[in-house]
């Protein structure tokens, strides 16, 4: 079955003449004639932006999920490319309004399909895994309906069977393989494709990320209706407000852009820093922005989760990158064992601020992430820096948060705009503040165990009695089983000499 998807693949690549962008790299650009001469049964009238989004459309939710991302980069793509991508984020074509009813018959039978007063069958959101359709409820409360698109574990278990394969074959045949770790990234990645194929974990998700945010002047997070809610079908407050990619929109509403953006990253650490639970699929179809200003939170798919160790060594790191301490970021790598340890910390120090100091103090609009991304992946090489699959993520989503805030305020000054925030939760955690939230979250644990120490400390002290006592008797009868083997010996020679002196009596 790989081997066909494969082949698929390789057909709806060649057929839309995504070989373009292969030939257009320095050394394969001799070939570029032969290929078209071998491919001369094609026609690509069509723009290229245009046929690599039908190619992703055609191959998949995978695929479109890769679109979504390249889509908020205009800082690594061109124009044209990054408008054609945009679709993608929230316009993938619906599948069909006869298979929605089947499924929300299916699903709704006990309640003899006597759930929804109004539901409108045109879907108003469609994406790679799911669409979402409005509708209003029997007692009249206005609703969203996310609805699995039928046969969607089926594709993307063929897909990721694909990218396990050709990450196995990477870490084979590659000397750069046990760095990367691709088994481990695809892993994580199917961990979380899962879990967005389970509208009940996403509408969890989605109660969770409302309670870490209430009542927020910065987010706002859709309330789920249990009760509605299955493994296919997920039913939440209707949310209203502008697509955060419309942005001439936001500014004939009087939004502060500015404001905006500085709101997304605030929003974005407290989630990492705060609650070690992010939201991880940020791109701007799954974003409003309320007519107050505040940012709307939709598809809760794929969450991240980071724990405590991750977001210390994280908040150090970020501290110290923007406080321009290199040295310490340098050290934070090799005390997290993801460098080599015999790696000399002064060259690696040097290497970093190579990579970090020109993009210092100057606005997202002057910074090429493009060639900041080739650099770092250059020097993570040279020093042999371990990919860490459970930031995975977080690494995806910062890419997110950096292409909305280009989008929004080009003149962002993102390190000065998350420094504070770093350094008052970094106070939070290490000083006074912190050993005090420290005691206090652990005082229900130590007045649950204080009243059983003597109980434990009798117990402990009977167990090493009854410890010691086996162990006497252990070597008590080793001693025992010593002397009986001897005394064995013994009636064995005994037993032979008195033998052999009877039968010389005998004779």
């Amino acid at each position: 079955m790989q081997l066909l998807r494969f082949l698929n693949i390789l057909l709806v690549s060649l057929r839309f003449g995504l070989d373009e962008f292969a030939m257009q790299h320095g050394g394969l650009r001799p070939f570029r004639g032969p290929v078209r001469a071998l491919l001369f049964w094609r026609s690509l009238k069509r723009p290229r932006g245009e046929r690599l989004r039908m190619a992703l459309e055609s191959l998949g939710p995978i695929f479109v999920k890769f679109g979504q991302v390249l889509s908020t980069r205009r800082d690594l793509i061109s124009a044209d490319i990054a408008d054609e991508l945009a679709p993608l984020q929230d316009r993938v074509p619906p599948f069909p309004p006869e298979q929605v009813q089947e499924i929300l018959q299916r699903v709704y039978e006990e309640h003899d399909g006597d759930v929804f007063a109004e539901f409108d069958s045109v879907a108003v959101a469609s994406a790679s895994v799911a669409q979402v359709h409005f509708a209003k409820l029997r007692d009249g409360r206005e609703v969203a309906v996310k609805v699995l698109r039928p046969g969607i574990e089926k594709t993307i278990d063929h897909d990721v069977g694909l990218l396990m394969s050709a990450a196995a074959m990477i870490e084979r045949v590659s000397a750069d393989g046990k760095r990367l770790k691709p088994r481990e990234v695809v892993g994580e990645f199917r961990k979380h494709l899962d879990e967005e194929l389970d509208l009940m974990r996403e509408a969890a998700n989605a109660s969770q990320l409302r309670r870490n945010f209430p009542d927020s002047p910065l987010l706002a997070v859709p309330e789920v209706y249990w009760d509605y809610c299955a493994a296919q079908v997920m039913v939440m407050q209707r949310m209203s407000g502008t697509p955060i990619g419309q942005v001439e929109r936001l500014r004939e509403q009087g939004i502060d852009l500015k404001r905006l953006a500085e709101a997304g990253v605030e929003i974005f650490f407290t989630q990492v820093f705060r609650d070690g639970f992010f939201h991880a699929d940020m791109h701007p179809g799954n974003i409003l922005v309320a007519p107050d200003g505040r940012y709307v939170a939709l598809d809760f798919g794929i969450m991240g989760t980071l724990s405590d160790v991750d977001k210390n060594y994280l908040a150090q790191n970020f501290l110290a990158f923007f406080r321009r301490d290199y040295r310490r970021v340098a050290q934070a790598h090799v005390d997290a064992g993801w460098v080599p340890p015999g790696t000399r910390v002064d060259e690696f120090e040097s290497a970093i601020r190579a990579v970090c100091e020109p993009i210092f103090d100057k606005p997202l609009s002057e910074i090429s992430f493009g060639k900041l991304l080739l650099r770092l992946f250059q020097t993570s090489r040279q020093f042999n820096v371990e990919i860490q699959p459970q930031l995975v993520l977080l690494q995806k989503t910062l890419l997110n948060i950096e292409g909305l805030g280009r989008e929004l305020y080009p003149d962002l000054d993102l390190w000065k705009t998350a420094k504070p925030y770093l350094e008052h939760w970094m106070s939070e955690q290490v000083g006074l503040q912190g050993l005090i939230a420290n005691l206090r979250q652990e005082t229900p644990y130590w007045a649950s165990l204080l009243p059983q120490l003597p109980r434990l400390l009798h117990s402990y002290l009977s167990q090493r009695d009854a410890d010691q006592n086996r162990a006497e008797l252990e070597a008590t009868n080793k001693k025992y089983l010593k002397i009986n083997k001897l005394l064995a010996v013994v009636s064995t020679l005994l037993a032979a000499v008195v033998a052999v002196l009877a039968a010389l009596l005998l004779r």
